[in-house]
């Protein structure tokens, strides 16, 4: 699959993550210490939205019932070989791309 549109480097400032629907699929996109990192927006239990969690450094908490991801490898923290998709990311001058491949 190809790289799609997902957001503005500026919607997402350092130390945010935020959901974005890429092509119909949610999408939690962090900004950890400037670097971009896309996530599924869908938590592994009950489908929380992962985009509407709370990140602290590279983890985020899944906001209905506090289950972690590593934002940079979509592994549940602490590693227990459960994980959602983690997208390639690229930035094209102030846009962010996803690829969903």
């Amino acid at each position: 699959m190809a790289f799609l549109r997902a957001a503005k480097t500026s919607d997402i400032p350092p130390g945010k993550i935020s959901e974005v629907d890429v092509n119909g699929t949610p999408v939690a996109i962090a900004n950890v210490f400037g670097k971009f990192h896309a996530i599924s927006g869908i938590c592994l239990h009950q489908a929380g939205p992962l985009g509407e969690g709370e990140l602290e450094g590279q983890v985020v908490t899944c906001p209905w019932h506090g289950w972690q991801y590593d934002v940079t490898t979509g592994q549940v923290v602490p590693p227990g070989g459960m994980g959602v998709d983690c997208y390639a990311v690229e930035v094209r001058g102030d846009e962010i791309f996803v690829d969903l491949g």
